[in-house]
């Protein structure tokens, strides 16, 4: 019996523990100032971009002529409260087209 009440007590502890643990804010990826992001002009070369937004978060070796600036917070247990996906495509060394404000998942 006190082998059972034992492990009762040991099992709802943990159960409890769980829901008790820390979790910390997590920032992902480039966070950008809007006033940055507004100074990116097509026509620029990419050492311009890269001089004002930082390295892309996504250099994707298949895309070579897109570049992707990706951030999000997500604070303790729930859903990220900021994010921000821009995407800025080159035709050689020059910007050709800026895509703003594009959607991440909503669950993220």
């Amino acid at each position: 019996m006190r082998i059972r009440l034992l492990i009762i007590l040991i099992l709802a502890f943990g159960v409890l523990a769980n829901g008790c643990v820390y979790q910390a804010a997590l920032s992902q990826g480039n966070l950008l100032d809007q006033e940055d992001i507004d100074q990116v002009e097509v026509g620029m070369t990419r050492g311009q971009v890269r001089f004002l937004l930082g390295t892309p978060m996504i250099d994707d070796p298949f895309h070579e002529n897109r570049w992707d600036y990706v951030y999000f917070l997500r604070i303790g247990r729930e859903n990220a409260t900021f994010k921000r996906w821009i995407s800025i495509f080159f035709d050689g060394e020059n910007v050709t087209e800026i895509l703003k404000d594009q959607e991440l998942k909503s669950d993220l």
